[in-house]
């Protein structure tokens, strides 16, 4: 899944373990959310996009991600 982790958190000027210390995870799990490789559940998504100030919908990229998801069941 396709996230603006990395994108807001540069912006910030934070770093991978400064992130990860204001969410309560690991900074290998920050760098598994920024490489698209790892989902974030619903409670740490709202934790990023909280300090970040945006909302979970926007930090997740559900709409890109949701048309993406839906145009490979239509080629099915």
């Amino acid at each position: 899944m396709k996230t603006k982790v990395k994108e807001l958190r540069t912006e910030g000027k934070m770093t991978q373990q400064q992130l990860a210390d204001l969410v309560h995870v690991s900074s290998r799990t920050i760098i598994s959310i920024e490489k698209g490789q790892y989902n974030p559940s619903l409670m740490l998504a709202y934790r990023m996009a909280m300090v970040f100030g945006v909302s979970v919908e926007e930090l997740c990229c559900l709409k890109e991600n949701k048309e993406l998801e839906d145009k490979e069941y239509e080629d099915l």
